[in-house]
């Protein structure tokens, strides 16, 4: 059975989130939480915070459950915002924590947005400026090869390899020695097998799309005829000119 204070707690967050808040139990509800500021030709993020109650809280942390109902979230991002929460629900202990923890996530799915649309938007300009490429190397008649996509390509895939190296180091700075052992621990690494199966996948996307894009110039196209040779030749000019 629930203890007055998490029933008062209860009150208090269905009339604060009337529409976002269902409530299962006395000890488990649902709200949805949506990121705080939306962005212009971007998705929203909406994720199900799901809480149950143990009978010791808020002595101890609720357990808590994150699902997709908006977006394009992946597993791991799930799983980071999951440690996020469990942090600053860590330091709330022996308080009412629910209002905070969602309130805090708000503002984590709002970075994540914005960090997701960064990453888009530099993708997009990196399209166009290859499509430029292709286009001016259609006027000089050289064709787009396979072999210059992968140059291309393994130096797009090292630039973004260290762009999130250089992310994870600045998130380790913010956490506590305890902290990042316990995030090392958890980030999930793909098995040999896994890679072997996603470079292999990667590779014919990449042949595929340079079959695709390759282009040639018809040299012919430039050459005089023998006939527009022989009327340049027979040109002449008179006294007067």
């Amino acid at each position: 059975m629930a203890s007055e204070t998490l029933l008062e707690e209860l009150e208090v967050l269905e009339a604060i989130y009337p529409t976002e808040l269902e409530r299962i139990s006395d000890t488990d509800l649902q709200i949805e939480a949506e990121q705080d500021d939306l962005l212009e030709g971007y998705p929203a993020i909406k994720l199900l915070l799901s809480v149950h109650y143990p009978e010791a809280y808020p002595d101890v942390l609720p357990e808590l459950k994150l699902t997709t109902v908006e977006g394009a979230v992946t597993d791991n991002e799930i799983d980071a915002l999951v440690r996020d929460l469990s942090t600053i629900g860590e330091e709330n202990l022996g308080m009412a924590m629910t209002f905070t923890l969602v309130s805090h996530l708000r503002e984590l799915l709002s970075k994540l947005s914005r960090s997701k649309k960064e990453e888009q938007d530099r993708l997009e300009k990196e399209l166009e400026r290859l499509q430029l490429e292709e286009e001016e190397a259609k006027t000089r008649g050289t064709p787009v090869t396979l072999e210059s996509f992968k140059v291309w390509k393994a130096k797009f895939d090292k630039e973004l390899a260290e762009k999130k190296a250089q992310e994870e180091q600045e998130k380790l700075k913010e956490l506590t020695p305890k902290e990042r052992e316990e995030y090392k621990k958890t980030q999930t690494r793909l098995s040999g097998r896994q890679l072997f199966e996603r470079n292999k996948d990667a590779a014919a996307q990449d042949e595929e799309l340079i079959e695709e894009g390759t282009v040639s110039v018809d040299i012919s196209q430039y050459e005089r005829t023998k006939e527009e040779e022989e009327q340049d030749e027979g040109i002449t000019f008179s006294d007067s000119d």
